[in-house]
């Protein structure tokens, strides 16, 4: 089985804060969160639950996809949380009890770009 990448969104218990991130371990890096194993960020503002994740092919489609994701707006992120996981549940319990992550978000197949600038 080929390895996969991980676009992800965290969020704390009253879903005010978003964390997107990236990685090959979907189930080690929302553990890593939850228990705030990661410094600063996630730490500070106690995100904890996984709420969105995309499937990429290799680390590079999933880094373009990270960096579309965040450079977006949060309405942009909302409506794609809402897509995936209208309830906002956490996926976390439903990862550590499976094998394989099978869910691939349709938001995949759409492309937004966007043009970061140095200040």
């Amino acid at each position: 089985m080929a390895r996969q990448f991980y676009v992800y969104i965290m969020t704390n218990e009253r879903n005010t804060v978003l964390y997107t991130g990236v990685t090959n371990d979907l189930k080690r890096r929302a553990y890593q969160h939850r228990e705030e194993l990661i410094e600063e960020f996630t730490k500070r503002y106690r995100v904890h639950k996984l709420i969105y994740y995309e499937i990429a092919e290799n680390p590079y489609a999933a880094i373009s996809r990270e960096k579309q994701i965040k450079c977006g707006s949060r309405a942009d992120k909302l409506k794609l949380i809402d897509q995936f996981n209208p309830k906002w549940v956490d996926l976390y319990d439903a990862l550590r009890i499976s094998n394989v992550v099978i869910a691939r978000s349709e938001a995949t197949k759409q492309s937004r770009f966007c043009v970061e600038t140095a200040h």
